[in-house]
C-alpha cells in the first residue's frame, strides 16, 4: 500500500479516536455504547488510573487531558505539524496505557489497544512526506510568495 495512503489513515484513525474519546465525555454518544458517558463518569474514571494524583487536582487533569485529545484531533485531520502533533499524541497515549496498566492491569490497556494507537501515532510521527496536509498548503504559498 502506499504510503501516502498509510499516513493519511493514521492521521484520520488517530483523530477519530481522539474525537470519539472527547464525544463520550460529554454524552455525544447514546449510553448503550459509551465508555463514560458524561464529564462525572469520565473524571471518576480518571480518578481510577491515576490514584496517586490529589482528587482535586482530577479536573484539572481531566480538562487537560480533553483539551489535548481535542486539539490533536483537530491538527491531524487538517495536517498540521503533523509530525510533532503525532509524537506528542504517542506520548498523551502512552502515559494513557501506562496509567491503565499500573492501576487497573494490563489487560485493560491491551484490550483498548492503547499501545498499539500509542505506536501508530510514533510512526506516524516519523513519516515526513506531506500528504493532504494543511503544511503542504503553506509551504507551497510561501514558495509562490518567493
Amino acid at each position: 500500500m502506499n504510503a501516502k495512503i498509510i499516513k493519511l489513515f493514521l492521521r484520520i484513525a488517530i483523530g477519530i479516536g481522539f474525537f470519539s474519546a472527547v464525544a463520550d465525555r460529554f454524552g455525544l454518544w447514546p449510553a448503550e455504547i459509551s465508555a463514560w458517558g458524561n464529564w462525572e463518569r469520565f473524571l471518576n474514571y480518571t480518578q481510577l488510573i491515576n490514584p496517586l494524583i490529589p482528587k482535586m487536582l482530577i479536573p484539572t487533569l481531566g480538562a487537560i487531558a480533553t483539551t489535548a485529545e481535542l486539539l490533536f484531533a483537530v491538527c491531524l485531520f487538517i495536517g498540521f505539524r503533523t509530525e510533532l502533533v503525532a509524537k506528542l499524541s504517542g506520548y498523551l497515549m502512552l502515559i494513557f496505557a501506562l496509567s491503565i496498566a499500573f492501576s487497573t492491569g494490563i489487560k485493560g490497556a491491551f484490550d483498548y489497544s492503547v499501545f498499539a494507537a500509542s505506536a501508530g501515532a510514533f510512526a506516524l510521527s516519523t513519516m515526513k512526506e506531506k500528504y493532504w496536509e494543511l503544511d503542504t498548503l503553506i509551504l507551497k504559498k510561501n514558495q509562490d510568495l518567493n
